[in-house]
């Protein structure tokens, strides 16, 4: 009944969160050591510097792209959000070592369901920055995205605010 409300009286539709797939330090994606990232050539988003290795779904949706390598997975969010999570900078060519995918393209998740476990460790060890982008790949398809950086976030916080048009 509100939301139809909302549109007789011209108000905006709430807007959609994108969740912290790992927890960590939030920083804009201009901080982001990769022009790729840092310029939004992919799209807008936030970056996490991670504490742990777990990676999950920050939102509800389907698995578009499980990468064969593991370091990283699209989503396309319930919410018609089409986020790329990528673990770590220049991580392809690691070619999959210390990574494990745990869902497959196609796989319907939850948000907080697990997509990769990373050996954080080992991926810095090899000399691999293990900056982790979220970034929404089609981002003007949307009013506005608000990244919700410059913080310590744990998993499951809200990291990123899409507005519809």
């Amino acid at each position: 009944m509100f939301g139809s409300l909302k549109k007789l009286f011209g108000g905006q539709e709430e807007k959609k969160v994108i969740l912290a797939p790992v927890s960590g330090k939030a920083i804009p994606m201009s901080e982001v050591a990769d022009p790729t990232f840092s310029q939004e050539i992919l799209g807008k988003g936030v970056a996490i510097v991670p504490a742990s290795g777990t990676i999950v779904a920050p939102a509800a949706g389907t698995v578009a792209v499980m990468f064969e390598t593991g370091h990283a997975v699209s989503l396309k969010t319930d919410s018609g959000a089409e986020l790329i999570v990528h673990i770590g900078l220049d991580t392809v060519n690691l070619k999959g070592r210390y990574f494990r995918a745990c869902v497959a393209q196609g796989d319907a998740v939850k948000a907080g369901d697990t997509l990769v476990e990373v050996d954080l460790e080992q991926v810095k060890a090899a000399g691999y920055d293990v900056t982790t982008p979220v970034i929404i790949c089609n981002t003007d398809e949307f009013k506005e995205v608000e990244a919700l950086a410059g913080k310590e976030v744990n998993v499951g916080d809200d990291v990123l605010r899409v507005s519809p048009k």
